[in-house]
């Protein structure tokens, strides 16, 4: 039986999945580096600490599934999207990969934003004007960092910097593509006048490919490193947030993906490019018959993990699952936290808000909440983020039916329920909770032409747990997110005064 890999090069870490042809998971890897912040507001990654990581959850996978390189059929890539690393003459890089989580560039998105052209910029690109955009990235490095954008050679993204090591070729997939904000979406080309905007050439940028576009030939050194025969077609597939949705199966247009990894999104599949006249919402292609929609948080697990860093471990014994315990903390809290309200803001926010200066906030805090209170309105708190994106969704696309939950915090059970009384429809938990990964390698088998349409796909996904919503806490939520909306449109103001 034919084997395939899918690799999601992430924010925190990079897996490698190994599944078979009828979608059994076979073996899983990952390797994790660090997130830099050498000044306030940036959020940076050392490259090649990234490659050594790929190459290395691949070589672990596919020993984990006790294969060797002639069972390995093809490979699909996925990556986190918008960052940017600068290239220099050398085809060595000039500068540290910079991130979606960079904020440097606040000032020129608000600027672009406030300009008469920003609205018709995003219809045109699908991107949101938004410090995590490479677009935005480049007006500040064009400002503040001359000398290093003068010397840029080629301005890529870290899927395309792995891609390069491996192959020499500089080419970057529709979907990676259409989340730097330099995309025509109709088009499916390069905007010349985005590209004037931001004084960069065309030949500063990678060759424009198909989401299914194969490459061969990986340097021998490399290869011997993963365990892979050079020849393997490796196809350079599309962004985690659009593979995420192929992995789960939710191609459908009633269903909402939703991944709450350390980030977390919701999206939705559509038949044709759609954007919000607002500019609240991203479109990003799969292929030439998929759209993925949506939008994303910057606040998923990375705020359990910081309430954990900073008050979960006291009271926990060593060999304690510290997450699994705060959870169960929260399940003793009824819905609501008892009057207290969590806006999870810390790291700013993108979807629907778009507001780099946000920032967390506590409120209806008295005498009587404890800590399992606190942790039952961070819980709450990061699925109202969620919920935020899905109320503008519902206004520009059909209505959805069920959610296909993803992402390492979906494996809670009480998380699970919790979004499902939240968003009121049934939440369905595939057993792959790495979908962009599951995803990479069901692209890949279509692409090499294992399967004939993405749709078999579905026949693959192996539901392990169903979540019905309990109507009377749907109502009691919808009335707590009312007061969560207010609560920030009212705080909005004083967001951008604070330092």
């Amino acid at each position: 039986m034919n084997h395939f890999i899918g690799i999601d090069i992430g924010t925190t870490s990079t897996k490698a999945i190994v599944v078979t042809s009828i979608g059994e998971m076979k073996g899983i890897a990952s390797r994790e580096y660090p997130l830099l912040s050498p000044q306030p507001r940036f959020a940076e990654q050392d490259p090649n600490l990234i490659f050594s990581a790929v190459l290395e959850s691949v070589r672990e996978a596919i020993q984990r599934a006790n294969l060797s390189s002639r069972d390995i059929a093809a490979i699909g890539c996925g990556s986190a999207m918008h960052s940017l690393i600068v290239m220099g003459a050398d085809h060595f890089p000039l500068s540290q990969s910079i991130t979606w989580a960079d904020n440097r560039s606040v000032a020129q998105a608000a600027a672009l934003k406030q300009s008469p052209h920003g609205i018709q910029i995003y219809r045109k690109t699908g991107t949101p004007l938004h410090p995590m955009s490479p677009l935005t990235k480049l007006l500040w490095m064009r400002e503040y960092d001359p000398d290093r954008f003068n010397k840029a050679v080629k301005f890529i993204s870290i899927k395309e910097y792995v891609l390069y090591q491996l192959f020499e070729q500089y080419v970057v997939d529709y979907s990676i593509a259409a989340a730097t904000g330099l995309l025509n979406l109709k088009a499916l080309n390069w905007d010349q006048e985005v590209l004037n905007l931001a004084q960069v050439r065309v030949d500063q940028l990678s060759q424009l490919v198909p989401t299914t576009h194969i490459l061969q030939g990986m340097k021998p050194e490399y290869a011997a490193a993963m365990g892979l025969d050079p020849n393997v077609p490796v196809v350079v597939g599309s962004s985690d947030g659009v593979l995420a949705n192929l992995g789960v199966g939710a191609i459908a247009s009633d269903q909402l993906a939703i991944t709450v990894g350390t980030s977390s999104a919701v999206r939705k599949v559509v038949s044709q490019p759609i954007t919000d006249e607002q500019g609240r919402t991203f479109c990003y292609p799969l292929t030439e018959k998929y759209w993925v929609i949506g939008g994303a948080s910057n606040n998923g697990g990375i705020v359990l993990r910081w309430f954990r860093d900073t008050f979960g471990q006291l009271e926990i014994e060593p060999e304690q699952d510290a997450y699994a315990h705060l959870i169960q903390l929260a399940e003793s809290i009824p819905v609501g936290a008892e009057g207290l309200l969590f806006l999870p803001f810390l790291s700013g926010e993108r979807a629907p808000y778009w507001n780099a200066d946000a920032r967390g906030v506590f409120f209806g805090m008295s005498l009587q909440h404890q800590r399992s209170h606190f942790v039952r309105a961070v819980l709450e708190g990061i699925l109202f983020a969620a919920y935020s994106i899905t109320t503008v969704l519902s206004d520009l696309t059909d209505a959805s039916q069920t959610i296909l939950a993803s992402g390492g915090m979906t494996r809670s059970r009480i998380w699970r329920q919790t979004m499902a009384d939240l968003f009121g429809i049934e939440v369905l938990a595939p057993e792959v909770y790495e979908a962009s990964g599951f995803g990479g390698a069901v692209l890949a088998m279509y692409a090499v032409g294992e399967i004939a349409q993405l749709e078999a796909v579905q026949s693959m996904i192996r539901i392990h747990d169903r979540h019905l919503p309990n109507l009377e806490r749907s109502q009691q939520y919808h009335k707590l997110f009312d007061r969560y909306q207010r609560l920030y449109y009212l705080l909005e103001p004083e967001f951008s005064t604070l330092d």
